[in-house]
């Protein structure tokens, strides 16, 4: 009985917590007219992109409310005919360059080297800079509105995460968790204002930087050699002395990561590893989060089968407090809540093995991405 009443308290207290976030603290840019008059740079890396980066370049092309916009875009290594598609829906619109890569050099990663090639190749100089993943369609006035923002957080790095589109099974018991962990454990107010590193979050599908912070803080050589580049510029920025910020962006973005269970399996094995750092480390968030999230409704169901009716009702309600932290995470940031919320146990645990799996293929040597090793 003890157990389960901690677990329900200790569920419940997060998902307070979820709410608080969400509906207190989380920046929230509107979609409406916005205009700035300042020069804007996107800048968009590609590779292999040619199947699905139309619907990004038309949505930057029809971008409005930013008089001096520039689109730049940088072609890595390509093989697909990714360079000609940006060519022909481009169509010779003045706004946009297309840059030809080169192979990152030793101890660079592939996508900050992008990155850092279109930031520094860039002229004129802009002085705002907004980095766009392929798979990422922005609304018209989305740009405008996250430069507004930025300006009005006074942040160095704006990072509106954008409402990330689920179509299968696997899409809807894995994508949530990313909204749900940092609006569950991160605590956004005391992330906005303390100065510790370690305290920052930002996702990579959109982000945007005052150019002269971005410099300050080294930009992407400051973080050439790390998978989770957006988290590790963020974290950069405030050493630097900036300020990070974390938005709402499901108004003005929406991105569909992955198209198929094996990328997003192999997307998030590239990654997990470093986003808990040392095994241990890991194994003890994961345990954390098993004992809260999927030991509830074991308990429950164990409880009524040896007729402890009382504390199978607890049990239950720390799983119900659970599936409301993911219902409130959804309805915050433009996501699915239901029946989704329901199989959140689930989750838990498919995350735990894409984990183990993550640490597995690291210690082997075999991670790689878009045919590049990652470690």
């Amino acid at each position: 009985m003890i157990a389960a009443l901690a677990l329900a308290v200790a569920v419940a207290a997060l998902t307070g917590h979820t709410l608080v976030n969400a509906y207190a603290w989380l920046r929230r840019p509107t979609a409406g007219p916005a205009e700035v008059t300042e020069p804007v740079a996107v800048l968009l890396p590609l590779r292999d992109e040619a199947e699905r980066v139309t619907p990004c370049l038309r949505a930057l092309l029809a971008q409005r409310g930013v008089p001096d916009l520039r689109i730049v875009v940088l072609d890595d290594g390509s093989t697909d005919g990714t360079a000609d598609v940006v060519r022909a829906v481009a169509d010779d619109d003045p706004r946009l360059t297309l840059l030809t890569g080169v192979a990152p050099p030793p101890g660079w990663l592939g996508k900050p080297h992008a990155c850092w090639q279109l930031a520094t190749r860039t002229a004129p100089e802009p002085t705002v800079l907004a980095f766009v993943d392929a798979d990422v369609v922005l609304t018209p006035y989305a740009v405008a509105a996250a430069v507004t923002e930025l300006r009005a957080a006074d942040a160095a790095l704006l990072s509106p995460y954008p409402r990330i589109v689920v179509r299968t099974a696997a899409d809807r018991l894995v994508q949530p968790l990313l909204q749900w962990l940092w609006l569950t454990f991160l605590p956004l107010r005391a992330m906005e204002r303390s100065r510790r590193p370690s305290l920052a979050a930002a996702g990579g599908q959109f982000l945007v930087l005052d150019r002269a912070g971005y410099l300050r803080a080294g930009g992407h050589a400051a973080v050439a050699d790390k998978v989770l580049e957006d988290i590790e510029l963020a974290r950069a920025v405030k050493r630097a002395g900036g300020r990070i910020a974390l938005a709402d962006g499901s108004r003005l973005a929406s991105c569909r990561m992955y198209d198929t269970w094996p990328q997003l399996r192999d997307g998030y094995t590239k990654s997990l590893w470093a986003t808990f750092g040392h095994p241990t480390a890991a194994a003890a968030v994961l345990a954390l989060l098993v004992a809260l999230y999927v030991a509830p409704p074991l308990l429950a169901l164990g409880a009524l089968l040896a007729g402890a009716p009382v504390v199978a009702a607890v049990a239950f309600l720390a799983y119900l407090a659970g599936v409301a932290g993911r219902v409130a995470s959804a309805r915050a940031t433009g996501g699915r809540a239901w029946p989704d919320a329901l199989a959140h146990p689930v989750s838990v645990v498919v995350l735990g093995w894409l984990t183990v799996r993550s640490y597995h293929l690291r210690k082997r040597r075999r991670l790689t991405w878009r045919g590049r090793p990652v470690t």
